[in-house]
């Protein structure tokens, strides 16, 4: 369980959704009273924690969790719009494991939460996708069509993974935008359309693989 303590819904929504798409049981929290009243129910395995928040900062809400005999040993990564040396250091210092300023993509957030994880729980990440002819390690960063390499830019592999951590599943051009950008990317759905061009030039006959949803945006398998 992997709890999510943010007062902005549109990123709250899509962190917890892209978690979930990628196995992780996950909830969040607008308010950290809803969240205190979760950890007497239940305790998680990580929590991502925003800084600014109603009611009570992260920063009072992360030293309370590690006074705790109960709970200070659980993974605490800080999300926050707060980039400055200062912050990072304020919040490593008060007993964060990790730190993620705003704005972030997903494949960025979740590689840290994978990475986390398996420092302290020896959790090991998926090793490699495979549909069809096309094979994709993610710990090397290797992509290969028919038993030959491929080489991508760094945002077509992640555009492309994003898709296989999201087999069968329809993503729209804003939430590919959201998870491969960031939050503060302000391009246009075009960026898109023209990374999914190069990158089913470069796969060849496996571009097929990447279908297009008229009106939606794309998505990978569901059918192979």
């Amino acid at each position: 369980m992997i709890y999510l303590v943010e007062d902005d819904n549109s990123i709250r929504e899509l962190v917890a959704y892209t978690l979930q798409s990628s196995g992780f049981v996950a909830e969040g929290f607008e308010k950290p009273s809803l969240f205190w009243e979760a950890m007497e129910r239940e305790l998680p395995t990580l929590i991502l924690l925003d800084i600014m928040l109603p009611e009570e900062d992260g920063i009072s809400i992360l030293k309370k969790i590690r006074a705790s005999s109960k709970t200070k040993k659980i993974p605490v990564i800080l999300l926050t719009a707060r980039g400055s040396e200062y912050d990072k250091v304020m919040g490593l210092d008060s007993g964060a494991d990790d730190y993620v300023a705003k704005p972030f993509g997903m494949m960025e957030l979740l590689a840290r939460v994978k990475a986390l994880l398996r420092r302290s729980e020896g959790e090991q990440e998926i090793a490699e996708y495979m549909i069809g002819d096309l094979r994709v390690s993610q710990s090397r960063h290797e992509v290969f069509v028919k038993g030959e390499e491929v080489v991508l830019t760094l945002k077509e592999f992640e555009l492309l993974s994003f898709l296989l951590s999201n087999k069968g599943r329809v993503m729209t051009r804003d939430q590919l935008l959201n998870g491969i950008w960031g939050y503060g990317f302000d391009g246009e759905n075009r960026t898109v359309d023209v990374h999914i061009r190069t990158l089913r030039q470069k796969l060849g006959d496996c571009g097929q693989y990447i279908e297009t949803v008229r009106g939606i945006g794309y998505k990978i398998g569901g059918n192979l």
